[in-house]
């Protein structure tokens, strides 16, 4: 044979120069590709600052990207990809070790490199098994929410292929070598005793593991020059798209409308009008459908997917960038072009799609920007314009005179205080839908008794109430949410209170993350099951007998899912003596009642199911449960509604929580419930 050269172990006629130049000339080729991908997304985008809170964002990277904790969520599909993505990490490390180590310092040497090729070997299967589950739930289980079926089988088989073309390459040089530590290679050495059991010679062995060899570099390198177009470029677009999410304003704060150098806004009605950041994310979406799944629009009629928006808006950049490559064209608008307006009108803004999503897409930002450029149109259904009407001319939508927002509470034995007038500890903001609404009053009635019993500190803001503007500014009339926050604003300025509280969590949320910071000036802002866990525990509310119901709590998506607040209603429950029976979907994986994001106000359309009859049904089906528990106005007409269209009225009750309170309610009074006014926050 000619002279060769010691090449990780192996003889070889040709040195690792050529090698080296094959996979520095793919990397080099990887690198320009991607720039270039993603340089469209900045120059097409608007700018956005996602530079800030580098350690932050850092830790983001290891815990979503490398640690992938969030696909863990699902047992299945988690398991399968944390095994395909770790060795994927581990195998490409184990190469570069190798490298370094071959040709530069030599670290992995006696117990260490024994360790080293165990743990490649050990991966090698994992990815293995990993490539196993995928298929066998691609072309077996095949899930409805998942799509690029052909392009994943190619993906999924060339990944395959470089992983057994490695495995081989070991086996192959153990039954070349036959080194005492062989075993520490187990799949490599079972693979090798089947060539050794050939009886194939030295020369042969030699000439087989040249050409494996081989072709696995240039495999390797192949799949480096398409990785930045195929399926697999999320694996460099969903780590960008984790390390650039959102960290600096909360879960419950919109997106600012983006303004000109001169200050005038921009509405989104053409891709260019998007940011930076949100065509990245189409990017970035691999197209698992877990968003879709939880999608409450989805499950009502099939029309909204956010997969589909994410998608739809990735296909809308290529088609643009295909066609200014050869002819420069006027951009086609995005809805009603790429993406359907009543897509656009399902969305509930539950932001269950945002928490799901593997890779941190924020779906929502982008659904109310669209909404934004279609209300400046005029373009909404018929409900929705009369809402927003009354919001703007009487400040709610029920279209009444502000004179008879506090009518409600006429009929308490002991009035209100006037926060306008007199101090208070405490300033209830209302809220539309329990002031207005007939089928709420009592319950709001019943919830200012309780606070009274308490000897609570509390006062309202009678005529000078506003709605809080919540719902509006998701259902995409951002000068109106504007116009309401400057008004309520006003009104609280002019009060002296310690802390703010709500029963409503739609306002509770765009209060406290929405509103300027100088309104209430620190002050804390309390959903109210927080005000009544506070009372319970500092003996202001005692129950000298107990429900002994047993009931079911829905999570209101403005209270859990984007605050936080779990365990308060929970523990009141508890106080109350009440046995709680969760539903499979609680907590932040709540479903939707349908509500949020404007819809109360629109046209259902045509549905197979609405999210509240959804969520009847699923509370029915717990069996000994005859209570269905809620926190919020808006549930309450849901759910009460969803019961007689279910024909689920003799099976179940739907409840708020302040009802069950005032049912078993024997307060011993205090007359200053000191300590209550400290900042609540997530508590679950």
């Amino acid at each position: 044979m000619p002279e060769r050269i010691d090449f990780w172990g192996i003889p070889h006629p040709w040195g690792p120069i050529l090698v080296y130049a094959l996979l520095g000339l793919a990397t080099l080729i990887l690198v320009v590709r991607f720039y270039q991908r993603a340089r469209v997304w900045w120059q097409t985008g608007l700018p956005e600052k996602r530079w800030d809170h580098l350690p932050t964002r850092l830790g983001r990277l290891v815990k979503y990207a490398i640690l992938q904790v969030r696909v863990l969520g699902q047992r299945y599909p988690g398991i399968m990809h944390a095994a395909l993505a770790w060795s994927f990490f581990v195998l490409f490390l184990g190469t570069a070790f190798a490298t370094i180590n071959g040709h530069f310092i030599t670290f992995l040497q006696g117990s260490s490199y024994l360790v080293y090729k165990l743990t490649l070997d050990v991966f090698s299967v994992v990815f293995l098994v990993g490539a196993g589950m995928a298929a066998y739930r691609r072309f077996v289980l095949r899930p409805a929410r998942l799509t690029l079926q052909g392009k994943f089988t190619w993906s999924l088989v060339f990944l395959v292929f470089i992983v057994l073309n490695g495995l081989l390459i070991e086996s192959l040089r153990l039954a070349i070598e036959k080194p005492a530590w062989a075993l520490w290679s187990p799949a490599g050495w079972a693979i090798a005793q089947l060539w050794i059991a050939s009886g194939a010679s030295q020369g042969a062995l030699y000439n087989w593991h040249l050409g494996v060899y081989t072709l696995h570099f240039v495999t390797v390198s192949a799949f480096f020059v398409t990785l930045p177009t195929g399926t697999l470029v999320h694996l460099l677009t969903a780590p960008l798209n984790v390390f650039f999410s959102k960290i600096d304003r909360p879960a419950g704060r919109l997106a600012a409308l983006p303004e000109t150098k001169e200050g005038e806004p921009i509405y989104a009605d053409r891709l260019a009008h998007l940011s930076w950041k949100q065509i990245l994310d189409s990017e970035a979406c691999t197209e698992c459908g877990r968003c879709q799944e939880v999608c409450p629009a989805y499950a009502s009629n099939k029309q909204l997917s956010p997969k589909q928006l994410v998608v739809d808006i990735r296909e809308k950049l290529h088609e643009e960038w295909a066609t200014a490559k050869s002819k420069p064209t006027e951009p086609a608008p995005l809805v009603n072009g790429q993406i359907r307006e009543a897509d656009v009108w399902s969305c509930t803004t539950c932001g269950a799609c945002d928490q799901e999503c593997p890779v941190l897409v924020e779906h929502v930002d982008t659904l109310v920007d669209l909404r934004r450029s279609l209300v400046i149109e005029g373009r909404m259904d018929a409900r929705l314009q009369d809402a927003l009407a009354g919001l703007s001319r009487y400040g709610n939508s029920f279209g009444q005179s502000e004179r008879n927002r506090a009518k409600w509470s006429q009929a308490l034995p002991t009035k209100i205080k006037d926060a306008r007038k007199e101090p208070v500890e405490y300033l209830w903001f209302v809220g539309d839908y329990a002031s207005y609404n007939p089928a709420i009053t009592e319950i709001t009635r019943q919830a200012a008794q309780v606070f009274q019993s308490a000897g609570l500190d509390f006062g309202i803001l009678y005529e000078a109430e506003r709605n809080a503007g919540n719902d509006a500014r998701r259902a995409g009339e951002e000068g109106l949410f504007e116009y309401l926050v400057e008004k309520n604003s006003a009104a609280l300025a002019k009060c002296d209170f310690q802390a703010i509280f709500t029963t409503d969590p739609h306002t509770f949320n765009t209060l406290k993350n929405e509103y300027p910071g100088d309104v209430l000036a620190g002050r804390p802002v309390l959903h109210y099951t927080e005000v009544l866990e506070r009372l319970i525990a500092r003996g202001q509310l005692r129950f000298e007998r107990a429900l002994d119901a047993v009931v079911t709590y829905h999570d209101p998506c403005y209270l859990g899912r984007y605050n936080g607040v779990y365990a308060a209603p929970r523990r009141v429950l508890a106080a109350l003596g009440c046995r709680l029976v969760e539903m499979p979907r609680h907590g932040a994986h709540a479903f939707c009642c349908g509500a949020g994001g404007g819809r109360i106000w629109m046209e259902e359309g045509e549905m197979q199911e609405r999210p509240s009859e959804n969520r009847i049904r699923e509370a029915a089906a717990l069996g000994s449960v005859s209570t269905l528990v809620v926190a919020c106005p808006k549930d309450v007409a849901m759910f009460r509604d969803a019961l007689k269209t279910t024909s689920l009225e003799g099976r179940l009750v739907v409840k708020d929580l302040v009802e069950l309170v005032h049912e078993a309610l024997e307060p011993v009074a205090v007359a200053s419930p000191e300590g209550l006014t400290e900042n609540g926050g997530k508590d679950g």
